[in-house]
């Protein structure tokens, strides 16, 4: 099976989206709870939500395995991302609601830990890095959009409910203000969805790592919360919420572009 694909687009933008996949090797899946085994901690139809991207002319990544496998918007030390609150890390052995995702005895060793880096998280960065790069030596620059989604409330993870659309751009170090500037103009001409700039999602590994305004790399995360296009129990897709959304999506995307 392949580990991504990567659709190379002509402007630049790159649309990363590492928790889309589902897929995990019935040798790990064996090992896992059988509420785990529903992997329900996927950013569940993200690809779908931004099919609309590779039409804009973006650049757009996709995993095929779970963050169970391996979590690709972690670092590879796994180093917390949120000091001092509870989260899960690079292998995760607890899931959103704070329950295993293993049987009792099954949790990875570091050694398996090791091997799944090189063999799913490399690659996936790899090819990250590589059309960052590609990007921004044609156009002189270049936007990362990290697309995630996660459900609206998750007391284990934080308290009360999610705003709708989460912005992260770690502090304001991972983009330019201006390209900040643009996207909250964007979001200010909608009344559709309540939202928040580095409010309990601030960007994770990826939007950390390779935002880089300095260098001709500015990252953004968007954080959504999934009952503005899916039904959060069954997963299920909802078609009416899920367009009003794309349109929102739609003009983030050229917003983020701006004059590139």
């Amino acid at each position: 099976m392949d580990l991504f694909t990567l659709h190379h687009g002509s402007r630049p933008l790159l649309v990363s989206l590492p928790h889309d996949g589902t897929h995990v090797p019935d040798a790990i899946a064996a090992r896992l709870t059988a509420s785990a085994r529903r992997v329900p901690d996927t950013d569940w139809h993200v690809s779908r939500l931004y099919d609309f991207a590779r039409a804009m002319g973006a650049s757009v990544l996709v995993p095929t395995h779970s963050r169970y496998v391996v979590d690709l918007n972690r670092s590879e030390d796994d180093t917390s991302l949120y000091p001092g609150q509870n989260t899960t890390g690079l292998c995760p052995v607890r899931q959103f609601d704070g329950s295993a995702v293993y049987a009792d005895g099954q949790e990875p060793s570091p050694d398996e830990v090791g091997a799944r880096v090189e063999a799913y998280w490399r690659p996936y960065h790899a090819a990250l890095a590589g059309e960052l790069a590609r990007l921004r030596d044609a156009h002189g620059g270049v936007v990362l959009w990290e697309a995630h989604s996660i459900r609206g409330e998750l007391p284990w993870l934080f308290p009360g409910r999610l705003p709708d659309l989460n912005l992260g751009t770690a502090g304001g170090v991972s983009c330019s203000p201006e390209l900040a500037g643009r996207l909250a103009v964007a979001l200010a001409k909608q009344d559709g969805y309540d939202w928040v700039a580095n409010g309990r999602f601030k960007g994770g590994y990826i939007t950390r790592h390779y935002g880089r305004p300095e260098l001709g790399v500015e990252a953004v995360q968007l954080e959504i919360a999934q009952r503005c296009y899916m039904d959060e129990a069954s997963f299920a897709w909802d078609v009416a919420r899920a367009a009003s959304l794309q349109d929102v999506l739609r003009a983030l995307l050229e917003a983020a572009l701006g004059d590139l």
